[in-house]
């Protein structure tokens, strides 16, 4: 994982060196919007998970690398909530009714690094992204024929997940000359969640998956 986070520090340096010389222009901004996400990977009882709303929020650099502003780079610095809630079910096993009930919310800072293409109105983007897990807020409960076993509403212990995580971003959406932007996009994660310790064993081999409506503004150029 120190690697991977080298490797992706030295793709930063070098995406905000290369345009200097050429750049049409830097713009700044800042966004917003609604996250859908959920649960993929090596999961277990995979349908007990399901879709959970969130929000992202957080500041972008547009940084042009040709005159006519087909095509930049944009590294961006957003607060993310990730997460998954509980399908409203019961589980029989050996002959006794489970129920889980409630919700996990994670909450990471996501840095993705895009390029940007612009035909018109309408752009494309995609690249890498960074993410790290600020903690995780566990409001759950799980119940056996009616009677409560666990119950939880806590921040959870971080020592045994992966709070570094790497992934990727691809999306698209309409800019107008303005700077005001709408953008559809997902985001995807290469880095399980949980380490070799973790003790949720359901969900330790699994990846954040998140799709993401946002609204920006950028700034004119100078």
């Amino acid at each position: 994982m120190k690697k991977q986070i080298a490797i992706f520090a030295t793709f930063l340096a070098a995406v905000a060196a290369a345009p200097s010389a050429h750049a049409q222009g830097v713009r700044i901004g800042v966004k917003g919007g609604a996250n859908l996400s959920n649960l993929s990977g090596d999961l277990t009882n995979e349908d007990r998970y399901q879709n959970k709303f969130g929000f992202h929020g957080g500041l972008m650099l547009n940084i042009g690398l040709l005159d006519d502003g087909f095509l930049s780079v944009q590294p961006e610095v957003l607060f993310s909530q990730k997460g998954f809630t509980y399908a409203d079910d019961e589980y029989t096993i050996g002959g006794n009714k489970f129920k889980y009930d409630g919700d996990r919310t994670y909450n990471y800072i996501d840095v993705p690094v895009l390029l940007k293409i612009k035909a018109g109105s309408v752009y494309f983007e995609a690249g890498p992204q960074y993410s790290y897990l600020l903690k995780v807020k566990d409001d759950t409960k799980v119940t056996q024929n009616g009677t409560v076993l666990a119950q939880n509403s806590n921040t959870s212990n971080l020592d045994n997940v992966n709070r570094n995580e790497i992934g990727y971003a691809a999306g698209l959406g309409y800019q107008s000359e303005g700077g005001l932007m709408l953008g559809l996009r997902y985001n995807g994660s290469f880095t399980d969640f949980g380490k070799d310790g973790y003790q949720d064993a359901e969900t330790r081999n699994a990846r954040n998956s998140v799709f993401q409506a946002s609204v920006g503004f950028l700034l004119p150029s100078k």
